[in-house]
C-alpha cells in the first residue's frame, strides 16, 4: 500500500513537471521577437494559405528565431492573420531596395494568392506554401 502510494505520488509529480515544461515553451515561442517588418498595402483582396485579406495594408515579418517562418498582421500589429513556414526563394533582378510581392495565378472570380514576399534590400524572399 505504501509503494502504491509513493508511485502514484512520483506519477503525479511529473505529469506537473512535464506541464510546466510545456507551458515554458509555448511561452518561449510566443515571445519569439520579429524583424524584417514590411508594410505593405493590397488594393483588392489577396491570399494566403488558408486565409482571404481584404485591401488594406498589412505587416510582413521573419521570426528572429527562423526566418523561414513568416507573420502577416494588420498595420497596428494588434491582430495576425496568418504566420507558418514558406521556402525561401532568390528575388528576381530589379530594386532590392522596396519590398516586393510576387503574385501567383488564380480562376476568374477567385482571390489573387500572393506566391512570394521579398523583403526591402533583401537577396532572399519567401515563397508561401499552399495545400494542392
Amino acid at each position: 500500500m505504501c509503494i502504491r502510494k509513493s508511485l502514484l505520488a512520483v506519477f503525479a509529480v511529473a505529469i506537473v513537471a512535464g506541464v510546466y515544461i510545456a507551458g515554458v515553451r509555448v511561452a518561449a515561442a510566443a515571445s519569439s521577437t520579429f524583424t524584417n517588418t514590411n508594410y505593405m498595402t493590397f488594393n483588392g483582396p489577396v491570399a494566403l494559405p488558408g486565409v482571404t485579406l481584404p485591401a488594406g495594408t498589412y505587416s510582413f515579418r521573419t521570426a528572429d528565431q527562423d526566418r523561414n517562418v513568416v507573420q502577416v498582421l494588420n498595420r497596428a500589429e494588434t491582430k495576425s492573420y496568418y504566420m507558418g513556414v514558406t521556402r525561401p526563394v532568390l528575388r528576381p533582378r530589379g530594386d532590392r531596395q522596396k519590398p516586393l510581392v510576387i503574385f501567383g495565378e488564380a480562376p476568374r472570380g477567385r482571390v489573387q494568392p500572393i506566391q512570394a514576399w521579398f523583403p526591402a534590400d533583401q537577396d532572399q524572399g519567401h515563397a508561401f506554401i499552399y495545400d494542392r
